[in-house]
């Protein structure tokens, strides 16, 4: 099926290469201390990571669809990894950013339209709305590399710290999107093996299950209870909750430069 896809199709967007340039450029400034203000730094850092990641997250549905059967995708430039030409830019980057910088909390909306009449066999569906969140868990595993491996003597402090909240909101992405809840692909993982009568009555939810999530995590008892499974899953990925703490408070940089205690970890 891919070979109806031309190279145009699947060419790398300019858009997509800028994000990881302010990225990489972002990532060298909080690395040498470079910025006048660290704080704002990384938060260049971590919103160019978190909307590469969103990218990724969406040309995974994508190839997984255009492999599945649906040959539309690539003219409708999913496969360039360009976020401007996602069907709904505010639910897939605008909103993502919101609740990244409202809650630090990591949660992809819906972006790429597939065509499922073209795709046959309910496992394939399966696997398309499931490639997003393993998307986010493979990008969770290489950002905390360091942190497993051990690997972080030299690495400055303020690094570190951006680089786990980054992590964090992979693995909140990942987490929360797999939840069963119409409109986030936990319920596509699950959708093509319930009834035509239940999808039917469910349907009309889906617009709202993203922020109906987010706003149940403002219930503090709710949010109390997440945060403590994203900081065990943390824990064992070597990261803790210090790093991840320090690396938001860094990142809100519009409340004034973080004062670092003394102590280590």
């Amino acid at each position: 099926m891919a070979t109806a896809v031309s190279r145009r199709d699947r060419r790398i967007s300019p858009v997509f290469l800028a994000l990881v340039a302010i990225m990489v450029v972002s990532a060298w400034a909080v690395w040498t201390d470079f910025s006048a203000s660290p704080g704002f730094a990384v938060f260049l850092f971590v919103v160019s990571g978190w909307i590469v990641s969103l990218c990724l997250h969406e040309y995974a549905h994508a190839r997984t669809a255009l492999h599945g059967g649906d040959i539309s995708i690539g003219a409708k430039g999913y496969l360039t990894l360009n976020p401007l030409k996602y069907t709904h830019l505010a639910l897939s980057i605008v909103l993502p950013v919101i609740f990244v910088i409202m809650g630090g909390i990591g949660l992809p909306g819906g972006a790429v339209f597939i065509e499922r009449h073209r795709i046959r066999g309910r496992w394939k569906h399966s696997l398309i709305s499931a490639a997003g969140p393993l998307t986010n868990i493979a990008f969770a595993v290489a950002l905390t590399a360091p942190f497993w491996l051990g690997a972080l003597d030299g690495v400055p402090d303020v690094f570190r710290y951006a680089l786990a909240f980054l992590a964090m909101l992979q693995v909140t992405a990942a987490i929360l999107n797999s939840l069963p809840v119409p409109g986030l692909d936990g319920y596509g993982v699950i959708e093509p093996w319930l009834s035509y009568r239940v999808r039917r009555q469910v349907e009309p939810y889906a617009p709202f299950g993203l922020i109906a999530v987010f706003g149940v995590l403002w219930i503090p008892e709710v949010n109390h209870v997440f945060f403590d499974s994203i900081d065990a899953v943390m824990r064992g990925l070597g990261v803790s909750e210090w790093e991840t703490y320090w690396g938001q408070e860094f990142f809100r940089f519009w409340q004034g430069e973080p004062h670092l205690p003394s102590l280590n970890p």
